[in-house]
């Protein structure tokens, strides 16, 4: 459980992480808070040669605000402050209510929302939230900032559409104060990856998604199908697992994925209901 050799750095600014990375030719890797990171470095899952070490970027990269129809959430803005935000409560209370069940207050007060997103483990609960709710994760990079939205933002589980070089800075996304959402999970115990969960709200633009019946989180689309065609919840709760490939693992089988799918997907649409 020790890590291979690696280099240390940190950086002072979002300009200097940059130049960092692009120093080190894509063999390095960003620290944030390091619960996912460090233990994939000491089951040697990941070996980077260099570790850009962003904590002192908080003055840049940890703040929380609203502009126009977005919340902009800073990638260091930690999982305790995304779930006690009076004003992410008030907008995206979803994202909130997600992020409150994120680990134990050891790992929420440490573990980011960039770091969550770019881990792009298909378990997480952070990413699937981001896309039930299609919101966009912002990237610097040498050439500058680009916008991409979460449903093309998670490549394959570990793997993102970041290139080699580039830091996810922001997550954005729609202000859906007062629209109806629910996030249903089950665990085997506390603090525990969600065996399935799914998350659902009801606004213009968000949907329904699936936790850990993939490689990466899912979009519903054929529940969300079914719901504009008006369907009931049951009906269209049938339909969850269409298009998905649950892993087995020694907490359940795909065939009981499937099945955990259907019961929390009809949970949260009938929470949807008025």
């Amino acid at each position: 459980m020790i890590p291979a050799a690696f280099a240390y750095q940190r950086a002072g600014s979002v300009a200097e992480a940059l130049a960092l990375l692009e120093a080190a030719g894509g063999d390095a890797a960003v620290l944030a808070g390091g619960h996912s990171l460090l233990p994939m470095m000491k089951l040697r899952r990941a070996r980077p040669a260099r570790l850009v070490d962003i904590g002192p970027c908080a003055g840049e990269l940890g703040g929380i605000a609203v502009e126009g129809s977005e919340v902009v959430i800073g990638a260091l803005v930690t999982h305790h402050a995304l779930a006690t935000s009076p004003l992410v409560a008030g907008q995206v209370p979803i994202l909130a209510a997600a992020a409150a069940l994120v680990g134990d207050p050891q790992v929420r007060r440490r573990g980011t929302v960039g770091g969550s997103l770019s881990h792009a483990d298909p378990a997480a609960d952070l990413p699937g939230v981001a896309l039930a709710l299609g919101a966009t994760v912002v990237v610097a990079g040498p050439a500058g900032r680009r916008r991409v939205p979460a449903a093309e933002f998670f490549v394959a589980q570990n793997r993102t559409a970041m290139a080699p070089g580039e830091l996810l800075v922001e997550l954005r996304v729609p202000a859906v104060a007062g629209a109806r959402w629910s996030y249903q999970r089950l665990t085997r115990r506390a603090a525990d990856w969600p065996t399935v969960a799914v998350a659902a709200v009801d606004a213009p633009g968000c949907g329904v998604a699936l936790v850990n019946m993939g490689e990466t989180p899912l979009r519903a689309t054929a529940v969300e199908a079914a719901r504009a065609t008006g369907a009931s919840a049951a009906e269209a709760a049938r339909l969850a697992a269409e298009g998905t490939d649950p892993p087995g693992d020694l907490k359940a089988s795909p065939e009981f994925r499937r099945h955990l799918a259907a019961v929390l997907t009809r949970r949260a649409l009938v929470a949807l209901q008025p």
